[in-house]
């Protein structure tokens, strides 16, 4: 017993050691095509304190001249910036992008936030105070709001209310009723899992029915993940499992302490346990109708995740100035990691512009 204790704890602190030695924090330069740092090129991990709590990012730009492009990640609580390691987005050639953690997740994550404030009108309220942050530092008059998945729920929100700040929303992956679009998730699946024949599955999906009452049953929200990833329509296409695609490369980044990445996981934990319900249990079709800037929603043809039909839908019955909808066909919940160089040509011609004329005709 004693050597079995030895054994364990020798791997225990062979493990620790290698997570620390692939932990350097060494931030990744942005770099032009000699493979040099451009003259005005900018990239950095800060914390800035936001409504009195310190709060990070990573802050990327080729040239901090380009327009400022504020990015608010999904989850709730799940960071991405680490993701760009394994599918670069390019964003920061056109861009300064700016890839905030949001209160209580990955950088931005304490143990001394207080549970109360993980609101709606709060997230809403950093999301201004980044904005100005933003503004008066890079001398803008506004910035560019880019928003996927979980962090769409407050970005539009807050485009909606301040539309002054922006000079147009981008939703990728857009939220619009989850309880509903898990609903639709759920069906498909069911029929995809009847085709394949994969009864253990199936099985355990019938056992663990969602319903559009109340939060999620607990055993549905375990394997959601799984059974989508497994068919091809999670996070990214190509991404089969969540567990080999987000969890271990968040543990290999190079950019980030032992002690983040420990923080990244306590974040979305917290996150999710103080969020979640009220995201999914809110109808944003109803609740935010109209904006008075442009509007742009990038989606994943394969997108069960945050449903690619409601988010087409939604946006028809938008009422702003400019709209664009744009349908990635072979992508699933994330077209900026999966079709990148598809989604900078949006972002420089229409975005920019504030045109539609790439948008989906219909």
């Amino acid at each position: 017993m004693i050597f079995y204790l030895f054994v364990i704890v020798v791997l225990l602190f062979l493990s620790f050691a290698v997570l620390w030695a692939l932990s350097p924090a060494k931030i990744k330069p942005v770099l032009n095509e000699n493979g040099k740092p451009p003259p005005n090129s900018l990239s950095e991990k800060i914390h800035v304190p936001i409504n009195g709590f310190p709060m990070g990012f990573f802050i990327q730009s080729k040239d901090i001249n380009n327009p400022v492009l504020l990015f608010l990640h999904g989850g709730p609580g799940l960071p991405e910036y680490f993701i760009t390691e394994q599918y670069p987005t390019g964003l920061e050639n056109d861009f300064t992008m700016v890839w905030w953690d949001q209160r209580g997740a990955g950088l931005s994550y304490s143990p001394n936030i207080p549970p109360a404030s993980m609101t709606v009108e709060q997230f809403i309220e950093d999301t201004v105070a980044v904005s100005n942050y933003l503004r008066q530092r890079f001398h803008k008059d506004k910035i560019y709001l880019m928003a996927h998945s979980g962090g769409s729920f407050f970005g539009i929100q807050a485009a909606a209310r301040y539309p002054d700040l922006f000079y147009a929303y981008i939703g990728m992956g857009q939220m619009t009723y989850q309880l509903k679009s898990e609903m639709l998730a759920y069906v498909y699946m069911l029929e995809q899992y009847r085709a394949n024949g994969n009864q253990s599955m199936l099985k355990k999906l019938q056992k663990a029915a969602p319903t559009l009452e109340g939060p999620l049953p607990r055993a549905y929200d375990l394997i959601r993940d799984d059974a989508m990833h497994a068919l091809g329509f999670g996070t990214t296409r190509d991404m089969l499992s969540i567990v080999s695609g987000v969890f271990f490369p968040s543990w290999l980044s190079p950019q980030l302490t032992l002690t983040e990445k420990i923080n990244l996981w306590r974040g979305k934990i917290f996150s999710r346990n103080t969020l979640r319900d009220t995201m999914f249990a809110t109808d944003l079709t109803q609740q935010v109708r109209r904006l008075n800037l442009p509007v742009y929603f990038l989606v994943g043809k394969y997108d069960y995740t945050c449903s690619y039909q409601l988010a087409k839908e939604y946006l028809n019955s938008i009422d702003a100035p400019v709209k664009g909808f744009y349908t990635f066909e072979n992508s699933a919940h994330s077209p900026f990691f999966e079709e990148p160089q598809r989604v900078r040509l949006i972002l420089q011609e229409d975005v920019i512009h504030a045109s539609n004329l790439l948008a989906d005709k219909y």
